[in-house]
């Protein structure tokens, strides 16, 4: 069993920059890992996407360019950097757990554990 606890998530002008992170009560060293979002009353957006190793990352095209995932499995953590922020980001972000090590894939249903989320916020 894997616990996820998100935080880093707040208010921010357009334009600026935010560090999402997300820590895990179990050992994920071994997995690959996710970033999603969800805008209100819309469906849930894969965001990014890390292997195992931190070797390979994929990205939605909507933010390509601008985030950055990242992973220290030392301290069970990944990360998301978020730089020039647009309305459009604002969501409730949440980090999932793959039961795969390498296989990086959009489809929720590739990932068994999942945060409750943090809230961002992108003000103009």
């Amino acid at each position: 069993q894997v616990q996820l606890v998100e935080s880093g998530g707040e208010l921010v002008q357009v334009g600026g920059s935010l560090r999402l992170s997300c820590a895990a009560s179990g050992r994920i060293s071994e997995h690959a890992l996710g970033w999603w979002r969800r805008a209100a009353g819309k469906e849930r957006e894969f965001v990014a996407a890390i292997s195992w190793s931190g070797g390979s990352r994929y990205y939605a095209d909507s933010v390509k360019g601008r985030f950055t995932i990242s992973r220290d499995n030392a301290k069970n953590t990944v990360y998301l950097q978020m730089n020039s922020l647009k309305p459009e980001d604002t969501a409730v972000y949440y980090c999932a757990v793959s039961p795969r090590s390498s296989y990086l894939s959009p489809d929720p249903a590739m990932y068994n554990y999942w945060g409750q989320g943090t809230q961002v916020t992108v003000s103009s």
